[in-house]
């Protein structure tokens, strides 16, 4: 039996997909509206380049309630992106984590923690020690990317709303369209009982939905943990490996494959320790991801220009349009401001876990320095998170001082031992900032001076308030100082 529609189901389709996106009063009076002006059911379906089957219609009609489905207030079709994010990490396969594969991974995480504790005072960060599928690193992680990428999203879908809104290409090869009236046939709409603006916005939410979805899915084939991006992508403290991503990284080296899961298992729950005992690390890293991302302003002239030419009922077109660099080239104080903060914040998170997962695998893996330096060159070559992240919110998240970083930790070690090196994190305004990774080397000596510079403030400032002359200290005994010798003066020559 042939699939093609006849007349009659063509009709019907039409009035269905219509009622999907218009409701049913809407849908009788656009079918109205287009049968009065001949409207031919099959002949449009053929100009659009619509399927011409039955299957193939319920299935676009499946596709386009779930592409102009409700983005609710964020902006963002959040459940398209958890389910594209699922589908694209099940891509190459995604089996499903044996219970020898969990049993190493949660074994191999705990002796992590053991041989943590010699390295640093900071305690173990708690929570459940798990070996996740691809998938489940996506169910992991997916609220964090909603913070992440949420106010962005919703400039994107604005965006790609007005835009499309004011293309042409709206009607594409179904010029009946027009006879709805307004730019491009949507005004229409409007009086069926739809706004088309949030119409668009939702289309453009749902491309940004999938945009997120398949970078997550993307991250998720690559990944060994939680911890790679740098950020912390966990709401709750735990440790986690990706034991397929694990083997799979291994077979390109020359370690042992336990080598390289305990190595990756340190690294992981070094990142969990410092997480889970720095109240304040969290917020303070999204916080200056969101500060950057408040700023991103949409180049409305670059958008339009890319889907000048492709079709908007193509999701996957629409989604490469926006990943191809729609952000607004300038940076504005603030921006670089907040890209400096977090380029530094992120280098120290790095080089302080580099520091102590070096000093704390030496007595146990003999390949732990290739592995470290092998980390090294992965990072420095950019990695799949760079380019998520680079795409999703225009920003480079790689921590390009990681070595600057790395050295000032070592250097704190050998003046103070690993309690100088954990005490940075004690408080915000103790943070090193880019000016210490300049000349790591001599951080302790200028913070040092600046301790001594800040308590002759104070002292001056006490002795002010007290009624005193409010020079401070070492004024104060440089002038006695002086004095003295003027007095050693005025005593003439020494007796012979």
């Amino acid at each position: 039996m042939s699939d093609d529609l006849s007349p009659d189901d063509a009709r019907r389709t039409w009035q269905q997909l219509l009622q999907q996106m218009l409701g049913e009063e809407g849908a009788r009076e656009a079918m109205e509206a287009l049968e009065a002006g001949g409207f031919d059911p099959a002949q449009m379906a053929q100009a659009a380049g619509l399927p011409s089957d039955a299957a193939g219609m319920q299935a676009m009609m499946a596709q386009m309630q779930s592409m102009l489905a409700s983005t609710g207030t964020e902006g963002v079709n959040w459940s398209l992106a958890h389910d594209i994010a699922r589908q694209t990490a099940h891509q190459g396969g995604d089996p499903s984590v044996t219970a020898a594969e969990s049993a190493r991974t949660v074994s191999a995480l705990s002796v992590a923690d053991l041989w943590l504790d010699a390295a640093t005072d900071l305690p173990p960060a708690g929570g459940t020690r798990s070996a996740w599928s691809r998938a489940q690193w996506v169910e992991a992680t997916l609220e964090t990317w909603k913070r992440l990428t949420g106010p962005v999203g919703s400039s994107v879908s604005d965006a790609l709303a007005t835009v499309l809104a004011q293309s042409e290409g709206l009607t594409g090869g179904m010029p009946e369209l027009g006879g709805l009236g307004g730019p491009g046939g949507l005004g229409g709409l409007g009086g069926a009982g739809l706004d088309p603006a949030a119409m668009l916005r939702g289309l453009g939410g749902s491309v940004f939905g999938l945009q997120v979805g398949q970078a997550a899915g993307t991250l998720a084939r690559e990944v060994f943990g939680s911890s790679d991006t740098g950020l912390p992508l966990l709401e709750r403290p735990g440790t986690a490996l990706v034991p397929r991503n694990v083997a799979d990284f291994a077979e390109g080296l020359d370690a042992p494959t336990e080598e390289v899961l305990a190595f990756l298992a340190v690294r992981e729950s070094a990142h969990a320790r410092l997480y889970a005992h720095v109240p304040w690390l969290r917020a303070h890293i999204l916080g200056l991801v969101e500060e950057y991302a408040r700023g991103i302003r949409i180049d409305l002239e670059r958008l339009e220009e890319s889907v000048r030419t492709i079709d908007p009922s193509d999701p996957e077109a629409l989604r490469s349009a926006i990943s191809g660099g729609v952000f607004a080239p300038e940076v504005s104080p603030e921006q670089a401001g907040a890209l400096e903060r977090l380029e530094t914040a992120l280098a120290l998170v790095e080089g302080w876990v580099e520091d102590v997962t070096a000093r704390t695998v030496a007595p146990h893996l003999p390949h732990g320095v290739p592995l470290r330096e092998m980390m090294r060159r992965r990072r420095a070559a950019g990695g799949p998170s760079e380019h998520v992240f680079s795409t999703l919110v225009g920003l480079q998240l790689r921590p390009r001082r990681l070595r600057e970083a790395a050295t000032l930790f070592a250097t704190l070690v050998a003046e103070g031992g690993p309690e100088a090196r954990d005490a940075v994190w004690a408080h915000p305004d103790l943070l090193p900032d880019a000016a210490d990774l300049d000349a790591p080397t001599t951080f302790t000596a200028r913070r040092e001076e600046q301790g001594r510079e800040d308590a002759d403030f104070d002292a001056a400032l006490a002795d002010l308030l007290d009624g005193g002359t409010g020079a401070p200290p070492s004024a104060a005994d440089d002038a006695g100082s002086g004095q003295n010798k003027d007095d050693e003066g005025d005593g003439g020559p020494a007796a012979p």
